[in-house]
């Protein structure tokens, strides 16, 4: 009878500890997810009160020093530099740039924290005035074909240096040009390795001195609603007395070095030395890939620009080595594009 105690002590004392154990590891591991959702919530309570602190600004919105107006309609708002920086790098993870835009449009009542949110950024690009008149000749199925081959080509060297392969699907919205506005909008559905098609959504106004630049920022799966958008951004955006297009004088003026052509291709079409383009998917905190844009290529093509201007005349310029671009968004730009 004592040997069978003490067996059954030893049974109870072998068993005890590790149920004991297996009861703390339990408590530890509700401990830690306790924690992790404490931090979630905290990250979003954090991110809904720097929401609440952005000064959304309705009606009529003047862009710089008084270059242009926005007449927002009841169902847009707009954000200056700051806040547009803010919604950029510290809610939606954007890393940040020494250049802020002029603003964003965003959709009103739309938190920018919400899935079905979007925006507009709006930059200007004092390049010179863009003539206009190769727009009503330029074929933009054979353009599309060439942008696609040349997207192609620069896969190439996207592979060598480890970034990933990129296709230009197609037009997501065929170019069309207002000749009477002055206004240019085109999309372009692009693919970046394995990832869903992404859309590159693009507004330009043209102005007596540069282009105002408006880029949407939104999903494919968001098309329609944005094709829906793009009629009522392009009705509330003039440029001021003293900057319309029509107000150009020859005489005084900068004429940029690119037409309608060269906005729509923009740096797919670029040659010396500037094929290469990495798309930065950056996330919305719900882990929606979104495009953000960069001013990366600007800085690189006006250093490119003045190592060609201090160059002996005596022998040819080689095109420069650059540093691939930081966004999707940076293929639009034009070889003019200043800092």
């Amino acid at each position: 009878m004592l040997i069978k105690e003490l067996i059954l002590a030893a049974l109870l004392a072998a068993i005890l500890p590790a149920q004991a154990a297996q009861a703390v590891d339990e408590q530890n591991t509700a401990a830690d997810v306790t924690e992790v959702l404490t931090e979630d919530e905290a990250g979003e309570i954090n991110a809904e009160e720097l929401i609440a602190s952005l000064n959304f600004q309705t009606g009529k919105v003047v862009l710089g020093d008084q270059l242009a107006t926005l007449d927002l309609p009841d169902s847009l708002v707009f954000l200056n530099s700051e806040d547009a920086e803010r919604v950029l790098v510290d809610i939606w993870g954007n890393p940040p740039d020494n250049e802020l835009p002029l603003g964003m449009i965003l959709p009103a009542g739309i938190s920018p924290l919400a899935e079905e949110s979007w925006a507009v950024t709006v930059e200007y690009e004092a390049n010179g005035y863009v003539s206009d008149e190769d727009a009503a000749d330029i074929d933009y199925q054979a353009m599309l074909q060439d942008l696609q081959q040349e997207t192609l080509e620069s896969n190439a060297w996207r592979a060598e240096n480890g970034y990933e392969p990129v296709q230009l699907v197609g037009w997501a919205a065929a170019p069309r040009y207002d000749a009477q506005g002055k206004k240019l909008h085109w999309a372009k559905e692009l693919k970046f390795g394995e990832t869903d098609e992404v859309l590159n959504y693009n507004i330009r106004v043209l102005g007596r001195k540069g282009v105002l630049v408006l880029n949407f920022i939104a999903g494919m799966n968001q098309l329609a609603e944005i094709e829906q958008q793009v009629p009522v951004v392009l009705a509330m955006t003039e440029f001021n007395q003293g900057q319309r297009y029509a107000e150009f004088d020859p005489d005084i003026d900068e004429v940029a070095a690119y037409g309608i052509g060269a906005l729509i291709a923009g740096k797919l079409a670029a040659k010396a030395g500037l094929l290469a383009a990495a798309l930065l998917l950056l996330k919305k905190l719900w882990i929606v890939p979104v495009l953000v844009f960069g001013w990366l290529f600007r800085r690189i093509s006006s250093a490119r620009k003045a190592k060609v201007q201090n160059a002996p005349t005596t022998k040819p310029v080689e095109p420069a080595a650059v540093p691939p671009a930081q966004t999707v968004l940076d293929m639009n730009k034009t070889d003019g594009d200043k800092s």
